[in-house]
């Protein structure tokens, strides 16, 4: 069999333009994706909007590059790269400040994100689709179907690898600019071999510049545009699930996903807590018959770990949690107290993901808390009755559920907690909830459910906290005076695998504010809650007093306001949803 000539199947420049197109196209669409879920979210709305403008960018540039083709050259292929290159040094020196001002459009919140994704990723993917049809018609292959067909190939395997790469190396590795900077500079080099060997002044030059402008961005941009004021940033990086930023500000050491608040710490006191809901986390072992009876607790969830700490520190029990991100396990190991793993003897870490370890664990729990979030989401596939039948096969006889979701107790924006609530119906025997704030706003509710027939009413548990108050060293007597009606849920769906209906559900809450209700004392002793939240008009002013607010669905700086019995200097724990398993 004869050997193809080494000159056939070396590539040649347009092939080369084509692969690294695919490559950095494919590369941005996995950069929008980062960049974006800060400020938006990373539900459905925002990465079927990035699919879809990127797309028709991607369309746009084929259509026009296919109407010029008939003239097209490698050099002009050289200044497309230089430009979109160029463009990149934009989306890297001023995304911050760009998405700052597009999130504050008015626009219904699922559509929130398409004007930043317009503005920072359309031009460069428009500029890309260009070169798919110059390469095309430079190619030497015979017949158009060969030639189209020698083009789809590479650039279809440039994108796999750009998808690859930026998935497993690049975000694991590098920051979003960094990322941004290796892609700019890899269209540069490709520009200069399209151009080479003569190198042209021109565009020799136009690189140099174009390279530049990247570095520039890429060191400048982030300490121009530093407006969120959150305070010194202690840690900071990208891993593989979301970026990861430990930042403190006075006294107090909070931890930040994906832009969004998860634990927080008071650097004097760290034994104290001040988010209500948390304090809630103590319900299952109020309603269990006996608290020295619990052996073994499971969260869903790790976060910066304070839940799990504080059950290990006031419990006779084994914690184990499951925690997805590896990153976060460790800067709360570093930055947030928790004893090493591999040394603890109270805490197990499985750095897994949720329902993947409930399948193939053989462990039975008396406790399972549920406060795994992306955001103010939860996993979709931790919500459906296929994966509550697993919880309940997962606990004892008598063991107790706890899930913490997000949602408003009734009204439109109350769909999500009536479908979860009836979903928790259909495995398990009992189910309570609970509000954590009086107002009637997006807030954390508690659902705790249980594996045997207990139908507890409102005296039975005062009584138990009453016995229990001490010994567990947390009066629930703020949440019990906080438990809902069962909803009316005859028109709510039952959540499973096979139908995704948690986007839909969560649209209502899209926009609207989530208050976080805060103890007036967060110490280890009885807890006392503050005063109710002030009516609806009181929230949107920002000023309901021991309640911190933001925007669901879209990261805005949050509205803190501390009780006035409260003094300034009050130390406290606070942990926000924890990281999503």
């Amino acid at each position: 069999m004869a050997v193809p000539a080494f000159s056939s199947v070396r590539p040649s420049k347009p092939d080369l333009a084509v692969f690294i197109s695919g490559v950095t196209s494919m590369g941005l669409e996995m950069l929008a994706m980062r960049t974006l879920a800060p400020e938006f979210g990373n539900h459905i709305y925002t990465v079927g909007g990035i699919l879809t403008v990127l797309l028709a960018a991607l369309s746009l540039g084929y259509w026009q590059g296919g109407k010029r083709a008939a003239v097209a050259t490698n050099r002009q292929m050289s200044w497309l790269m230089l430009a979109t290159a160029a463009y990149v040094g934009v989306v890297v020196f001023a995304s911050d400040i760009l998405l700052m001002y597009t999130s504050t459009l008015a626009l219904p919140a699922r559509y929130a994100s398409l004007p930043a994704v317009i503005i920072l990723f359309g031009p460069p993917t428009y500029l890309l689709g260009f070169i798919s049809p110059y390469a095309a018609e430079l190619s030497k292959k015979e017949g158009t179907g060969e030639a189209s067909g020698h083009v789809y190939a590479l650039g279809t395997i440039g994108s796999i690898v750009g998808s690859g790469a930026t998935t497993f190396v690049f975000i694991p590795a590098l920051s979003i600019d960094g990322i941004g900077l290796l892609f700019g500079l890899m269209l540069v080099g490709t520009a200069l071999v399209l151009v080479a060997p003569e190198l042209p002044r021109r565009p020799t030059a136009a690189s140099v510049f174009v390279a530049l402008v990247l570095v520039v961005a890429a060191a400048g941009g982030p300490a121009l545009f530093d407006i969120d004021h959150r305070g010194e940033v202690v840690y900071e990086t990208q891993t593989p699930y979301q970026q990861l930023e430990v930042i403190d500000n006075g006294g107090e050491r909070t931890m930040y996903l994906d832009g969004a608040q998860h634990s927080a710490l008071d650097l004097d006191q760290p034994d104290r807590h001040v988010f209500t809901y948390t304090k809630y986390f103590h319900l299952p072992m109020l309603m269990s018959d006996d608290v020295e009876d619990v052996d073994r607790v499971l969260f869903i969830g790790g976060g910066g770990y304070t839940g799990p700490q504080d059950f290990a520190d006031r419990y006779n029990a084994t914690v184990d949690v499951v925690e997805i991100d590896p990153s976060v396990t460790d800067a709360a190991e570093e930055y947030f107290g928790l004893e090493d793993p591999e040394q603890s003897d109270d805490i197990n870490v499985h750095a897994t993901d949720g329902r993947q370890f409930l399948q193939r664990t053989d462990e039975t729990y008396d406790v399972i808390v549920l406060d795994a979030y992306k955001k103010e989401q939860v996993p979709f596939h931790l919500t459906t009755v296929e994966f509550m039948e697993l919880v309940s096969d997962r606990l004892a006889d008598d063991g107790r559920f706890h899930a913490n979701v997000i949602s408003a107790p009734n009204g439109p924006a109350a769909e999500f907690y009536r479908a979860q609530y009836r979903t928790v119906q259909e495995a398990f025997p009992d189910a309570y909830s609970f509000r954590t704030s009086d107002s009637n706003a997006v807030q954390n509710i508690e659902i705790v459910a249980t594996n045997d027939d207990t139908a507890f009413d409102e005296s039975e548990l005062e009584a138990r906290n009453d016995a229990r108050a001490e010994t567990m060293g947390v009066d629930l007597g703020g949440a019990i005076d906080n438990r809902l009606d069962e909803p009316n849920t005859d028109d709510a769906p039952v959540l499973r695998d096979d139908r995704g209906e948690v986007d839909s559900l969560l649209d209502p809450m899209l926009g609207q504010r989530y208050v976080i209700e805060e103890s007036a004392d967060g110490g280890g002793g009885t807890e006392t809650d503050t005063e109710p939240a002030e009516p609806a008009a009181a929230i949107a002013a920002g000023s309901d007093p021991g309640a911190k607010e933001t925007l669901v669905g879209q990261d805005r700086a949050p509205i803190i306001d501390i009780s006035p019995d409260i003094a300034p200097d009050t130390p406290a724990v606070r942990s926000a949803p924890a990281v999503a398993t």
